[in-house]
């Protein structure tokens, strides 16, 4: 339940260690406890907790025990999942420690077996953001992210940059519903944790901001005659913020709440952007939707979005402080800060905070968010001036002192449907919610706690564990769960605060809840008007800015620096009203300030301002939606500044809305639309003519130079051509980047593909750093299985978990039926995701290149094609998708042209055999480059080249080591020889199928749609078989040495399957892995076919 100030400084990553790197450490320690063992950390002094419970095993048989350790507190989740988590880890951070998680902790896993390991971030929450972010990794780019942490307790602003790699919640609550029951959740709360139409946390509490009034100042006789004699008006608690400021102004300074005899404060804040955007809400926000008068006068507002709320404008994403509204509250909440204690505390060099000033009892009230308020409320709260400093005595029978009400409303409202948004009465129309001419609008800062689970990298059965823990804390009285608050409807009927205020023995402080919560926890159906926070990406730069020129440099700024605050002498401090002059001109300075600043906080988010409006418009849920295109379309017709601070001039080409808005274009930028004029083209002509006579005197010397620099650029092509040639002979007998590969075992225990880092940082890859590394490696008797597979997502290849399940079918039945070592530690994965670099594109690159070598050294080729759907298309991935994706293709291509297909396998589920691939199934594989293309899809949007053109190099030194092998073995194995020329005449029938000259690419420049013809192979192939043919053959210098481990060995055994030719430089050694047959003539070792091309004609499909 937070209620620390929204503005943490932007140099928090940068002052502290990394949360992360703290939190890594503590669990290497905790990675060898015991099974049950329940280890809660607590980080904030950098080590471990001493206190660990250990619980005793879990029996599912044991009807009695799981009855007497399932069934708590009432609830009846638990009662079926006895024992069902039994040997499962997971991992929780946390930022805010509760004295309840770890008896929470301990039943759940007395329950369900589960080992719930417990971490605080070390810097508590204001390094929580920066963990999540270390940790989950950004929207934008999911191959970020640690991945150490299997579920999190977050607050909605740290949610933005991060909610796409967090677990979608939708379907888990759906299935859970008779438990969960969403819907009873507050409207604000569920809003907070929902992002592009799905919940990404389950809310466990709710932070607003209320009102806390002292019942023995308010019903003090002596106060309420002093307050009368001197104001003419009895003193009340307010219902209005303008009420709010004018009552602490009269009680400032003039009476004696704590009897020492010193003059008192109005009420108390700690100056945070919140409280003042508490005071702003009731003023800039009116209705959500539009609104109807119904015939009993009053207003039914169901209608379409308004767009309204208090920080961005929808339509331009202008800060709405350009209008009266936000002056208003400015010139409010200066004025009751300086009747707060900040006169006093910033007068003396201390900080202006409630907590250390309402214990004094010298505060009549104060503003906060509900966790505190309880704290400064109930009787012995930690934050609760003791019964001396209070006057309990003027209280009758069943009173108490610590009152909690509504947050004020404002009489006092901008008029969103008149040009200006002037500040008009609240009435009418204009304020259609309204209460006694009043409009409340409750703002719900920050919006509380919630649990949240690691969408990318968790293991299934770990989310499982822990969403079962969070769904049965979701069924427990409010007071058992750590960390919540009321936050729900049900927990508002009578039975549930007669509850409350048994356990706060505080039968006024409870239904004073209930009051609030009451009001508060309204929908728009029900009349409702509840402020949301700005949930976009920038939330804490946003704020830190505000708070930076809001109380820094204006309100507590002193006088002589350009600020508000005198600190000579507080009372003297600049009012708005008696010094208005004075204001102006530090309020009109304030906001030219502030716009910069917001204007910078954009500037930093990637895709700017234009790319926040769309995040704010998502986030307040505004319909219809609309794409960037369509925002600026819209202002090129209503908002021309708008249009161009959004830079929309780079998004739109204005000659492509001539048709559809030639006017808003041509008011824009005239002549634009114009047709070209003939007359313009006859002068030009006329030019010409004029100038021609010049250009032929110069005509000789031009052609004379374009002949030199046209013999310049053909001696670069060759130079480029050879270069290139050399490139691909050697990329196909080195690696460019280290073979990772997954010991099978573990490749198992991992539950789902993981992500390569998260196996690099857990030390579970096996890196083999050259190729004969790699013939030694399996000479040593490894298993070495290349999975093949098509992604089902945009963004993570498995998500459904299908094609992983049937890795491990695959990797056991290849197991069993070679009589491998059942524990499938000899055996060893490469699969794309785990094995290549995710997060550095230019590691990931390396890999690429070496892909070729990668897949024709494996011993074993598996294609897993079961049927899958795919989580972003309306479609379902199967083996017909497969074959149609050209990486899929040249992954086939790169293992069969060099082993054949005797190892090569088809995995098509978990329960389907798995059968040997047949020599036709490569008729569609062997043209690779009429596969399929995410990148050409989506138009090269944003790219730099073609996936085609990165696969040049490897499949033109595949192509060149066939080609060698058929040139230099003349008079060897002729068996061996014809099932190469075979194959060698097939790809020459179609040669300009399987390696096009050219391509046609279709890209995205300056917001123009350009295709063109880009050259692929060329006459590559020509000129490699003609440096062979010439006898020049490969130029290759071989990796002759591997690493330490290897260079035992004084040969290597070149491993393979047997049924094709193995051929080219063998690495380490002139032994070929099953051959039958040595050339005799002294050439390349040709290793006997079992199966040719004529025995199994390829029928390419033309």
């Amino acid at each position: 339940m937070s209620d620390t100030p929204r503005a943490p400084t932007m140099s928090a990553r940068r002052r502290r260690p990394s949360a992360l790197t703290t939190s890594l450490s503590a669990l290497t320690l905790l990675a060898a406890a015991p099974l049950a063992t329940i280890t809660a950390q607590t980080l904030n002094n950098g080590t471990c907790a001493k206190e660990r419970i250990v619980v005793d095993g879990c029996d599912s048989t044991n009807i009695e025990k799981c009855r007497k350790n399932c069934a708590l507190f009432g609830s009846t989740y638990l009662l079926d999942k006895c024992c069902k988590h039994t040997g499962i880890n997971a991992n929780l951070l946390a930022f805010e420690e509760s004295e309840t998680w770890i008896p929470r902790i301990e039943e759940y896993a007395k329950c369900t077996g589960a080992n719930i390991r417990l971490q605080y971030v070390a810097g508590g929450e204001d390094d929580m953001g920066d963990a999540l972010i270390e940790d989950v990794g950004k929207n934008e780019d999911e191959t970020t992210g640690q991945g150490i942490y299997d579920a999190y307790i977050v607050q909605a602003p740290w949610l933005p940059p991060v909610f796409k790699g967090l677990k979608s919640l939708t379907q888990y609550i759906k299935d859970n519903d008779d438990s969960i029951n969403f819907m009873d959740i507050n409207q604000a709360s569920r809003s907070a944790v929902s992002f592009d139409g799905e919940v990404r946390a389950l809310p466990l509490d709710t932070d607003y901001i209320a009102l806390g009034w002292r019942q023995d100042v308010f019903e003090n006789e002596k106060v309420k005659n002093d307050y009368y004699a001197t104001w003419g008006e009895m003193l009340k608690v307010p219902d209005t913020i303008e009420e709010l400021v004018d009552v602490s102004e009269k009680l400032n300074g003039r009476h004696d709440y704590n009897n020492d005899g010193i003059k008192d404060w109005g009420f108390c804040l700690t100056p945070q952007t919140n409280y003042f955007q508490a005071f702003l809400a009731p003023v800039l926000q009116t209705h959500l939707n539009e609104c109807e008068k119904q015939e009993d006068g009053g207003y039914k507002c169901l209608g379409a979005d308004t767009g309204q709320n208090m920080f961005f404008d929808v339509d331009n994403f202008e800060p709405l402080i350009f209008n009266d509204g936000y002056r208003y509250a400015v010139e409010l909440y200066s004025r009751f800060v300086m009747a707060s204690n900040c006169q006093e505390q910033t007068f003396n060099g201390e900080k202006c905070d409630r907590k250390t000033a309402f214990p004094t009892g010298r505060c009549a009230g104060v503003i906060s968010m509900p966790g505190t308020m309880t704290n400064l409320l109930r009787e012995d709260g930690k934050y609760a001036p003791p019964p001396e400093k209070r006057m309990d005595s003027v209280l009758g029978e069943g009173e108490y002192w610590g009152r909690r009400k509504v947050f004020p409303g404002s009489r006092k409202v901008i008029n969103w449907n008149k040009e200006g948004r002037p500040l008009e009465d609240c009435a009418g129309d204009v304020c259609p919610l309204a209460k006694n001419g009043i409009n409340y609008a409750p703002f719900f800062a920050e919006g509380g706690e919630s649990y949240a689970l690691n969408g990318r990298q968790s293991k299934p059965a770990a989310t499982d564990a822990m969403w079962d823990m969070f769904t049965w804390l979701s069924t427990l009285p409010v007071g058992e769960v750590p960390l919540a608050g009321t936050y729900r409807k049900s927990q508002l009927t009578d039975e549930a605060i007669d509850e409350l205020a048994e356990q706060w023995n505080n039968t006024v402080m409870a239904q004073d809840l209930h009051d609030v919560l009451d009001e508060y926890f309204k929908s728009e159906e029900e009349g409702g008007n509840v402020v949301q926070d700005l949930f976009i990406i920038g939330f804490s730069q946003y704020n830190t800015e505000l708070d930076l020129e809001l109380h820094k440099n204006l309100i507590l700024q002193d006088i002589e620096k350009g600020g508000l605050f005198n600190m000579k002498d507080a009372s003297r401090s600049i009012d708005p009203v008696r010094n208005k002059k004075d204001f102006d001109e530090r309020y009109n300075r304030f906001i030219e300030s502030l716009v910069q600043r917001f204007d910078d906080v954009h500037e930093m988010q990637d895709g700017g301002a234009l790319h926040q409006l769309q995040l704010w418009r998502g986030a307040l849920d505004i319909s219809p939606t609309k794409s960037k295109d369509e925002i600026c379309q819209d202002l090129l017709a209503t908002d021309h500044a708008g249009f161009n601070k959004l830079g929309c001039i780079n998004v739109v080409d204005l000659k492509d809305l001539c048709q559809s808005q030639k006017s808003d274009v041509e008011e824009y930028a005239p002549d634009t639309c114009k047709e070209d004029n003939n007359s313009s083209t006859i002068v030009i002509i006329v030019l010409c003519s004029t100038v021609g006579a010049a250009i032929l005197g110069g005509l000789a010397y031009y052609i004379y130079k374009r002949y030199v620099t046209y013999r310049r650029i053909r001696q670069a092509h060759e130079q480029l051509m050879e270069a290139t040639l050399n490139e691909s002979v050697r990329a196909l007998h080195q690696l460019d980047y280290p073979l990772h590969l997954v010991r099978g075992d573990e490749f198992v225990e991992e539950g789902k593909l993981m992500r390569h880092e998260v196996l690099r940082n857990t030390h579970k890859l096996t890196v083999l750093d050259s190729l004969p590394d790699v013939d030694a490696f399996i000479a040593a008797g490894k298993h070495v299985l290349f999975f093949s597979h098509q992604w089902t997502s945009f963004t993570v290849p498995d998500p459904s978990n299908i094609q992983y399940e049937a890795m491990c079918a695959a990797m056991k039945e290849l197991a069993n039926q070679n009589g491998w070592d059942e524990s499938l530690k000899d055996v060893f994965v490469w699969a794309d995701y785990s094995s290549i670099p995710q997060a550095n594109p230019s590691t990931q690159n390396l890999a690429i290149r070496s892909l070729a070598a990668y897949a024709s050294s494996s011993t074993y080729f598996v294609i897993i094609a079961p049927d899958t759907p795919h989580a972003d298309l309306d479609d379902t991935c199967d083996l017909g998708t497969y074959q149609r994706r050209m990486w899929c293709r040249a992954e086939q291509v790169c293992h069969s042209m060099r082993n054949g297909t005797e190892g090569m396998y088809l995995g098509v589920g978990k329960e389907a055999p798995l059968v040997p691939v047949q020599s036709d199934f490569f008729a569609d594989s062997l043209h690779v480059f009429n596969g399929e293309l995410t990148c050409c899809r989506l138009e090269h949007k944003g790219m730099g080249a073609c996936d085609r053109q990165s696969l040049v190099m490897p499949l033109l030194g595949l192509y060149g080591e066939l080609f060698r092998a058929s040139h230099e073995a003349k008079g060897g194995n002729a068996e061996a020889l014809a099932s190469v020329d075979a194959f060698l005449n097939e790809i020459e029938k179609h040669q300009e199928e399987v390696f096009p000259r050219t391509f046609k690419r279709t890209m995205w420049r300056k917001n123009r749609k350009v295709t063109e013809d880009v050259m692929l192979f060329g006459d590559l192939i020509d000129r490699m078989k003609a440096r062979i043919s010439s006898g020049v053959g490969f130029a290759i210098d071989v990796e002759k040495t591997g690493t330490l481990s290897t260079k035992a060995s004084d040969s290597f055994v070149r491993h393979g399957a047997s049924d094709f030719l193995r051929h080219g430089v063998v690495h380490g050694s002139g032994v070929t892995h099953g051959s039958s047959s040595i050339s005799d003539s002294g050439g390349v070792p040709i290793a006997m076919a079992v199966g040719t091309l004529e025995e199994s004609p390829i029928a390419l499909d033309m």
